[in-house]
């Protein structure tokens, strides 16, 4: 699906770096490995141990320094799903390994495989492409104030540049004919804006292929709804977390989904779902996700010959009513297998192709077209205000306008207070409900120039007056275009 190798290496043996996880992981990474040696993968597996048992040895990463050593060497990762420990600080090792191997796009195909598992779409076949790396997951989070906390989110122009020109790429290697961008940036005018806006520019270089934009919410109701309106979507990181899930739920469960991680340098192949650890050691898990993760990968490395042979076998076996207990339905399944037999049936049919789903093909597949980012030349920055966050307990926004109007300096005047965004003062409204964090924002006026200096000054003054400024925020314009929101009801 990727063949980002060159097609002539597939004869070449590839060392891959394996974990078997928590829970169900070994078991289905076991009925994983088996199918794919069994179709001839040319690979060598180095095994890591990482997730619950690394944790609890009190390594909070839940990777050993040698297993990353092991990954980063190795390139090719293919995981199980882990545990991550409830409590304790302990941090998802999904997102650290996609974040330190700049793992930046999240590559889920969704596909209906009507009439053998039950769906509401039988003709659903889209790809969600995830920004992997920022938005909301940098996880830069701080408590404010008695009442309010803030998580940062995080867009960069390198960061959509990268997974809008992967998505335009992936379609046109896979002849899909639409890439849709889901974003809010009727909201978040900056961050998602910018999220459009790059995939504006970017759309322009592939005429082939058509492109439309949806806001988030319309968007998720529709695919949800109709999702054959639907062909490739490409969105922020947080969307596209919980889009792919819902996606992948509507073709008719979780458990059969597979996902990439892909980077320039390395690249991660995995089931979407977790651990289930009480269905472990049961022989009853469905080794499905992990083995179209590992499909994946081996179209990755250049494989594709076995590629195709396993997802046909695959494809062949749940055609012919050999299920898991997760999707067995009577009437439509034939027969309820654990995992070390379903494995086994599909090995069976190496070579097979199914009759009512569509067999694919995999052996025209070209490598994708994915430049290194170009920074463009810098803007011309300029700072025009600031924007000073105060903790007051109180709840007249006339009162704290005087005490802020206080620490007014060269010329730098309070021109706008809000509370959760919504501006409070001037003119503000009785009925407006506002915490203990206040924004303070302040402008030069009479075409006075403002300076850090002046900023310290402020600060310095709010000291003095006793006014507890929790943090700042500068206010720049870039190319004389002002680069941050306005107050909400501005």
């Amino acid at each position: 699906m990727f063949a980002s190798l060159n097609q002539k290496k597939r004869n070449i043996m590839t060392k891959i770096t394996v974990a078997k996880g928590d829970g169900i992981g070994p078991e289905i990474m076991d009925a994983t490995l088996e199918i794919i040696l069994a179709a001839g993968a040319k690979i060598e597996i180095e095994e890591i141990q990482v997730g619950e048992k690394v944790y609890l040895a009190g390594n909070t990463a839940g990777i050993a320094p040698e297993a990353w050593d092991i990954i980063r060497r190795n390139k090719i990762f293919l995981k199980a799903p882990i545990t991550t420990p409830q409590g304790g600080g302990y941090k998802s090792l999904n997102v650290t390994t996609r974040k330190f191997l700049g793992l930046y796009s999240n590559v889920r195909p969704c596909m209906s495989l009507h009439p053998f598992i039950k769906t509401k779409h039988p003709t659903m076949d889209i790809v969600i492409i995830r920004e992997n790396e920022e938005d909301l997951y940098a996880g830069i989070e701080h408590q404010q104030t008695d009442e309010v906390v803030q998580c940062l989110k995080l867009i960069s122009r390198p960061g959509c540049e990268k997974i809008v020109r992967y998505a335009f790429e992936y379609a046109k290697q896979q002849n899909r004919k639409k890439v849709t961008c889901f974003t809010k940036d009727n909201i978040m005018k900056q961050t998602d804006g910018l999220f459009h806006q790059v995939f504006d520019e970017i759309a322009k270089e592939y005429p082939e292929i058509e492109n439309e934009h949806w806001i988030i919410d319309i968007g998720a109701a529709k695919m949800a709804d109709t999702p054959e309106a639907f062909d490739v979507i490409v969105m922020p990181n947080l969307y596209g977390d919980v889009l792919s899930d819902v996606a992948a739920q509507i073709t008719g469960s979780v458990g059969l989904a597979g996902s990439a991680n892909i980077g320039e340098e390395c690249s991660m192949f995995e089931a979407i779902h977790g651990s289930a650890p009480r269905r472990a050691g049961q022989n009853l898990a469905n080794p499905s996700g992990l083995l179209q993760g590992a499909v994946m990968m081996l179209n990755h490395i250049g494989q594709t010959d076995v590629a195709e042979k396993v997802q046909n076998a695959w494809l062949k076996t749940l055609e012919e009513g050999t299920h898991t207990y997760d999707i067995f339905k009577e009437g439509t399944s034939k027969q309820k297998v654990g995992t070390k037999e379903f494995a086994k049936a599909v090995i069976a049919n190496l070579g097979k192709k199914p009759t009512i789903l569509k067999a694919v093909s995999f052996a025209n597949s070209k490598s994708l077209n994915l430049p290194k980012y170009k920074r463009k030349a810098a803007a011309k920055k300029e700072l025009v205000g600031v924007d000073v966050f105060v903790h007051w307990a109180g709840s007249d926004s006339n009162e704290l306008a005087a005490k802020i109007k206080a620490i007014e300096k060269n010329n730098i005047k309070l021109s706008m207070i809000t509370n959760r965004g919504i501006k409070v003062w001037p003119d503000g409204f009785k009925e407006t409900f506002c915490t203990d964090h206040w924004r303070c924002r302040f402008k030069p006026t009479d075409g006075a120039e403002i300076n850090k200096s002046h900023i310290i000054d402020l600060l310095k003054s709010a000291l003095d007056q006793n006014i507890d400024a929790i943090k700042t925020e500068n206010l720049y314009a870039f190319d004389g275009k002002a680069a941050f929101s306005l107050g909400q009801g501005q």
